[in-house]
């Protein structure tokens, strides 16, 4: 048998660099297809791997980053201390509440706030607020005296919600704003001061006559009412003669400190 045409196994095929494309197929490569398929060399979708060579320095530089945030955050932290500080040296105001001190409940500081020339005035408004206030307690207790003689429950609720509404609305109506106008020398503060210290003063005469317009009048004590329970029972007279004396006090004192007030607006004027 020939055997001389028979290929060898052994032989290598050689692949001419330099031939043309045509050539191409005809040659064969020394790795076969498949085994490149196999390993996935030169696929389009072979799976990467990232592998972190820096986790060391991102962890420094976290540090550096969150030492720096916490020094920003000091720096700024006594940035602000510095300036209460000096807010606080240099004497502005604040209005946390002092008054009264066993129980404070409002912000009043004259010696310290009011100008020098103005603290007589502004006491003397403050006693005219105490006094509304005197007046509206003693009103609702003289009204107490009353119902448990027979006069009524109506009465009592309505001297109270007289005193629950009166002593609240006159400070933030008329004495909260004078002490601001008085500290900050502001017409509007001392135009709202001037409206709602007339019906403060209308308020006072009208509680001083107590006309028989709600429930007889009994509700406040005044002239008509102290007149109306005297002959009933003396002893509810005596205690509305007394809240009538206290309104009437309350009135004059209103005027006398609306005039002076109205004198050193129109003076700063």
């Amino acid at each position: 048998m020939n055997r001389q045409h028979d290929p060898n196994p052994f032989d290598e095929d050689e692949v001419n660099p330099f031939s043309n494309g045509n050539t191409a197929p005809a040659s064969k490569s020394r790795i076969p297809a498949f085994v490149s398929e196999k390993l996935g060399f030169g696929q389009r979708h072979d799976a990467t791997v990232d592998i972190p060579l820096d986790t060391t320095n991102d962890s420094k530089k976290r540090e550096q980053d969150l030492a720096n945030w916490e020094a920003d955050l000091k720096r700024r932290e006594k940035d602000i201390k510095r300036r209460e500080d000096a807010v606080s040296n240099a004497g502005v105001p604040s209005d946390d509440r002092n008054w009264p001190p066993f129980f404070p409940i409002i912000h009043h500081d004259i010696a310290n706030e009011i100008p020098i020339h103005a603290q007589r005035l502004q006491y003397l408004a403050f006693a005219s607020w105490l006094g509304i206030v005197l007046c509206l307690v003693f009103n609702v207790v003289a009204v107490i005296v009353c119902w448990i003689r027979g006069g009524g429950v109506k009465i009592f609720f309505l001297a109270t919600i007289y005193a629950l509404l009166g002593i609240p609305l006159s400070y933030v109506l008329w004495y909260r704003p004078l002490y601001r106008a008085m500290r900050t020398d502001s017409a509007l503060k001392f135009s709202w001061f001037f409206l709602f210290y007339l019906l403060h003063i209308g308020f006072c005469i009208f509680a001083a006559i107590a006309p028989p317009i709600v429930f007889h009048g009994k509700s406040l004590t005044g002239i008509l009412a102290a007149i109306d329970v005297f002959s009933d029972h003396v002893l509810v007279g005596v205690f509305y003669l007394i809240g009538f004396g206290f309104f009437c006090l309350e009135a004059l004192l209103s005027l006398w400190v609306l005039q002076k007030i109205y004198i050193y607006f129109r003076g700063k004027k």
